[in-house]
C-alpha cells in the first residue's frame, strides 16, 4: 500500500503548460460523470491504466462533493497529467472543517472506502491543505514486467 505523502507535488498539479488538462466543475453529483470524462479525454479508453483512473477519479470527485464546501455551492477542480508511463490526478476542493480520513470502515458500511481505495492502488498519493482548500492526488504507474524463462529455455 502506499502511504499518503503530505508534501506538495513537484511542478504543482495544476500548473499551467505541464501538460495537464485541467477543468473546474460546479460542485454538484453529476458533475462527477464529467471528471471521468476528463479522464477518458486525457488517456483514452485503451490505456493501460484507465480503469483504476477512472474509478480514482470518481472516488475524489465524490469525496470534493460531499465532504468539502465545494458540494455546498462550490466547485472543484480536476487535472489530468500523462507522461510515459505515469498518470497523475489531482482534485482540489472547496475544503472542509477537518482533514480527509483514510479510515478503515466497517465491513457493512456504505461508503468510507474511497481513500483506502486510492491508498491501494495507486503507485503513490497524498493530499496538501492550503489557502482553505484541500488537494489530494494520486499517481498510477504501468509497470512492465519481463517474462519469465521457462526451466526449459535454461
Amino acid at each position: 500500500m502506499a502511504p499518503p505523502d503530505f508534501h506538495q507535488l513537484e511542478q504543482g498539479g495544476e500548473e499551467p503548460g505541464n501538460g495537464a488538462l485541467v477543468v473546474r466543475f460546479p460542485g454538484i453529483p453529476s458533475q462527477v460523470a464529467r471528471a471521468r470524462g476528463l479522464v477518458t479525454a486525457a488517456l483514452g479508453r485503451d490505456h493501460p491504466l484507465y480503469d483504476d483512473c477512472v474509478l480514482l477519479t470518481s472516488e475524489l470527485a465524490t469525496n470534493a462533493i460531499l465532504h468539502s464546501r465545494s458540494g455546498e455551492g462550490g466547485s472543484f477542480t480536476v487535472s489530468v497529467l500523462a507522461a510515459g508511463s505515469l498518470v497523475r490526478v489531482l482534485v482540489r476542493d472547496g475544503g472542509s472543517s477537518g482533514p480527509p480520513c483514510a479510515c478503515r470502515t466497517e465491513t457493512q458500511a456504505t461508503s468510507g472506502r474511497g481513500l483506502p481505495l486510492i491508498e491501494t492502488l495507486s503507485h503513490r498519493w497524498g493530499l496538501v491543505r492550503e489557502n482553505g482548500a484541500t488537494s489530494v492526488w494520486f499517481e498510477l504507474r504501468q509497470v512492465m514486467i519481463p517474462a519469465q524463462r521457462s526451466a526449459e529455455a535454461v
